[in-house]
């Protein structure tokens, strides 16, 4: 008898909830509380100074106000998250839109803590004019059967997709981390000066001082300190926390090239961490051959494991302990 079974849908209930979460923030449910409690008049006075007649005049027929497609200063003085839905209708990602190359990057407040500063605010004309240049081509691209409120909803939910799995990514990479981190303190526990959740101070067999640190890139790093500001690089250790098998070539290939930046930055040792149990050893090496030791999260959380021995061995003899 053939044997079907499928993890349960745990992510997809975040993601609903979040969803529930975020109609109300800068979604089309936020959009009409906003505008409903405002005077209408001025709504529409900006709506034909941002938009032109004509593609008012489209949304119209469909019984569509100007809003749901156009930005303008008003509205987002009134609910500045409201930034995020026409992000979102227009199909830009968060790192594209609130980056150097648009310009943008000074509106990232707006849609993620709903704070509007002066120069925010002294700036909204250009990012409304930008936004509705670009809702115009959008518009001009739409069938008129395309055009309701539930469908530019759809649209904004096309964009956000993307966003909440790569959220849930960085995420399961945080938490990897963690895993991580603790085995180490649990196996240099005995030589600890002092632990935090970021950076645990030890003192080795020489009588130095060890550190390791959660870091940016490398995810964790080990260093010796020789005298006052002055640091032997004695370990990178790159977490991959993802379980997507088919995803492994990337991760291992993102690995790589962080351990070519940490060789660089003088590190001895470069230590490869995944999340995937099948992971083929051969084809890890020849992808990073940059990597000097590569283990599985679920081997380390076995202490009974020969890789979770090769581990502690490994760590217990770098940094002298």
């Amino acid at each position: 008898m053939v044997k079907i079974e499928f993890d349960l849908p745990a992510i997809q209930i975040l993601f609903a909830n979040a969803l529930q979460e975020i109609r109300s923030e800068c979604l089309q449910d936020a959009l009409s509380a906003a505008v409903a409690s405002m005077q209408i008049q001025c709504v529409d006075q900006e709506l034909y100074e941002y938009a032109n007649a004509e593609s008012l005049q489209v949304l119209a027929a469909q019984g569509l106000r100007g809003e749901l497609l156009f930005a303008v200063p008003c509205v987002l003085s009134k609910n500045p998250r409201l930034l995020g839905y026409y992000r979102l209708l227009l199909g830009y990602s968060q790192k594209y839109f609130y980056s150097s190359a648009t310009g943008a990057g000074i509106f990232e407040s707006m849609e993620k803590s709903g704070r509007l500063s002066e120069k925010q605010h002294k700036a909204l004309p250009a990012l409304c004019r930008a936004l509705s240049q670009n809702a115009q081509y959008l518009l001009a691209h739409l069938s008129s059967s395309q055009l309701s409120a539930s469908f530019l909803d759809q649209l904004t939910l096309l964009t956000l997709g993307p966003q909440f799995r790569g959220r849930e990514n960085v995420q399961k990479g945080s938490s990897a981390i963690l895993q991580v981190f603790d085995v180490i303190l649990q196996i240099v526990s005995s030589a600890v000066v002092s632990s935090s959740v970021k950076c645990i101070e030890l003192k080795n067999s020489s009588g130095r001082t060890v550190f390791i640190q959660f870091a940016a890139d490398p995810d964790i790093v080990i260093r010796e300190e020789l005298a006052p500001a002055l640091y032997r690089n004695l370990v990178a250790i790159e977490v991959k926390g993802g379980r997507d098998y088919s995803n492994i070539h990337n991760r291992i290939g993102e690995a790589e090239k962080s351990h070519q930046k940490a060789k660089k930055d003088g590190y001895i040792e470069c230590w490869t961490v995944v999340n995937v149990d099948r992971v083929n050893m051969d084809m890890a090496c020849r992808e990073s051959p940059t990597t000097n030791q590569f283990y599985r999260i679920s081997e380390l959380l076995d202490h009974k494991s020969p890789e979770y021995k090769r581990f502690m061995m490994q760590l217990i003899s770098i940094v002298g302990i």
